[in-house]
């Protein structure tokens, strides 16, 4: 997979008056690399409405396309890959079905962590770094102490995610973290774009 530095999830009940597209491609044109469609809560033909104008919108600007979850509608819209997290199908069975697409897969424990690792994941979430409330069944915070052991001990490339805003992103850029995923503090945003420059400016310190 290509490198990057930002990853921007959607997260359309922070932004209830503006358009899904137009907020990812206000993130897009601050720097992000990576765009997830993350949706809990719509139904099968809305997803798919959504990942192919996110699919045309990331082609567009030549982005990284992942889907959480939704394997079948990852593959249906040609997406560059999928996350998955600790309860979904395991990574052996989804890479079956999804052959060199990406796999990303979310890790709270350093031996989860290892284990995507050996399994051939292409990168792991790491978090939730700080408390958040963007999704329901968050797990407990795994604070920036897991930041840094992921830093020593694991060699793919680890995204830290969970509650990072502009205010305390240094902590974990700090504790070795070079990639960044933050949801509502970038679409929640008023300027969406100015936040995502902010993010690189502070990773690229």
């Amino acid at each position: 997979m290509k490198d990057f530095r930002l990853y921007a999830i959607t997260g359309e009940q922070f932004h209830p008056n503006r358009d899904l597209i137009e907020v990812m491609e206000e993130a897009i044109l601050g720097g992000v690399d990576i765009v997830q469609l993350r949706d809990k809560t719509s139904g099968k033909q809305e997803l798919l409405r959504k990942a192919r104008a996110l699919r045309e919108l990331t082609r567009k600007h030549d982005v990284t396309f992942i889907v959480n979850d939704h394997i079948d509608i990852a593959m249906e819209v040609d997406a560059d890959g999928i996350h998955l997290g600790q309860g979904d199908l395991p990574l052996p069975e989804a890479r079956k079905i999804v052959g060199g697409k990406i796999i990303g897969i979310s890790t709270h424990a350093l031996q989860e962590a290892l284990l995507a690792e050996s399994q051939g994941a292409d990168y792991i979430g790491v978090g939730p770094v700080f408390r958040t409330a963007t999704k329901a069944d968050v797990v407990d915070p795994v604070s920036v102490r897991y930041v840094r052991e992921v830093a020593q001990f694991i060699k793919i490339p680890f995204v830290a995610i969970g509650g990072i805003k502009l205010n305390n992103v240094d902590e974990v850029i700090d504790a070795g973290a070079t990639r960044i995923c933050a949801v509502s503090e970038i679409v929640g945003s008023s300027d969406v774009r100015g936040t995502c420059e902010a993010f690189l400016g502070k990773l690229k310190r």
